[in-house]
């Protein structure tokens, strides 16, 4: 395995946790909006779509890559594809290689399209690049994409009924917050009624939806009524998923300036842990949650509703009923990675490696500004 290889194609930012291991095509470029105050990925770049050709080439050189591999794979003799894609992986001569190494390494089957809102393309196109893709990769059996409330809500049924037969599998929807007041503080460009139409839209239509809450996002002065509103809209939506992901302030945001100014007063662990349960208590959907971040805290907060929500509720009653210092010890050693679950305070080697840097924080009230600090890592 020592030719060069060369091709590469675009690729975007991000993408999400879920889509860790999928195929990524570039379609369009940042975000139409791009004013979100909690998001520091598209400021300065501004938003483009890519023409269907440019998607189309890229697809191409997607398929020139995982051909390169397959070959690779054949003149090895001993080693299985599987195998191939994971000494790619381990050292590609690009980011387009390390891609497609890593698809082909998970199996090949996913896809996510990007970038930010790629539902903003005029539905022809759309249905183009997506029917391509699944010609050229007969594979495929999923496909995603990011989208806005207000972007799902112009679409017509008719239309993402069509994206939906084409091959469009899934929509990723940044929901945020229910809560006008929050969602307009935080200039995110849409109302609760948007989000309840865009979000309906897409359930009609037979696309699978998974929708985003920020924890934290109200605060410590709105967390309450951002709890609620959010259910609200929620189970008007019933979306088939609900992902949590926590609010992490970087100097790079819009937001930091209002931490500064002292227009937005920052939500504890434990408040945002209270704003969970609350919102948690008031669904009345059966959609799955998930916390598949490492910035959440309680990461096993997930389940079916409403036949999880017990055991939810119960996870968040366990860490709310630790004596206080244990409660400090469980967020200190999330936030520096050395415990993924509850259950991890009972290893007696992690609890006293985070005791001792506990100790060298010192005063109580430091606690909190240091684990703001270790949460931007996870940006």
């Amino acid at each position: 395995m020592t030719e060069t290889l060369t091709e590469s194609f675009e690729l975007g930012p991000i993408r999400p946790p879920s889509e860790a291991f999928s195929l990524l095509i570039r379609v369009t470029r940042n975000c139409p909006w791009n004013r979100c105050k909690f998001c520091p990925i598209y400021k300065g770049d501004k938003f483009q779509l890519r023409t269907v050709e440019e998607v189309k080439q890229d697809i191409r050189t997607a398929r020139v890559i995982h051909d390169r591999i397959g070959e690779l794979a054949r003149k090895s003799g001993d080693k299985s594809l599987r195998e191939v894609a994971a000494i790619v992986c381990s050292s590609p001569p690009n980011d387009a290689y390390r891609n497609v190494a890593l698809w082909l390494y998970a199996g090949g089957k996913h896809v996510f399209l990007q970038d930010a809102n790629t539902l903003i393309m005029k539905t022809p196109d759309l249905v183009e690049v997506i029917k391509y893709l699944k010609e050229t990769f007969p594979g495929i059996d999923r496909i995603t994409s990011y989208s806005r409330s207000k972007t799902a809500a112009r679409k017509t049924l008719d239309e993402l009924v069509e994206l939906r037969e084409a091959g469009l599998s899934r929509l990723h929807i940044g929901l945020e917050s229910g809560y006008d007041p929050v969602l307009e503080f935080m200039d995110k460009g849409v109302t609760a009624a948007d989000h309840i139409v865009g979000g309906r839209n897409v359930v009609a239509s037979g696309i699978s939806l998974c929708e985003y809450v920020m924890l934290g996002v109200g605060g410590s002065k709105m967390w309450r009524e951002h709890a609620l509103e959010t259910a609200r809209v929620l189970n008007e939506i019933n979306p088939d998923f609900i992902r949590f992901r926590t609010l992490t302030i970087q100097s790079r945001m819009p937001l930091h300036n209002d931490v500064v100014s002292g227009a937005f007063a920052r939500a504890t662990d434990e408040e945002i842990i209270e704003e969970e349960k609350l919102f948690i208590e008031n669904l009345d959907c059966h959609s799955y949650i998930v916390s598949d971040h490492m910035i959440n805290l309680l990461q096993e907060v997930e389940g079916k509703l409403p036949e999880d929500k017990e055991n939810m509720l119960a996870v968040i009653g366990r860490f709310q009923a630790l004596p206080p210092d244990e409660r400090a010890n469980f967020k200190l050693g999330r936030r520096l990675g050395i415990y993924n679950r509850l259950d991890d305070l009972d290893d007696a080697y992690r609890h006293e490696e985070v005791g001792r840097v506990m100790g060298r924080i010192g005063e109580d009230g430091a606690l909190d500004e240091v684990l703001f600090n270790l949460m931007e890592r996870y940006i």
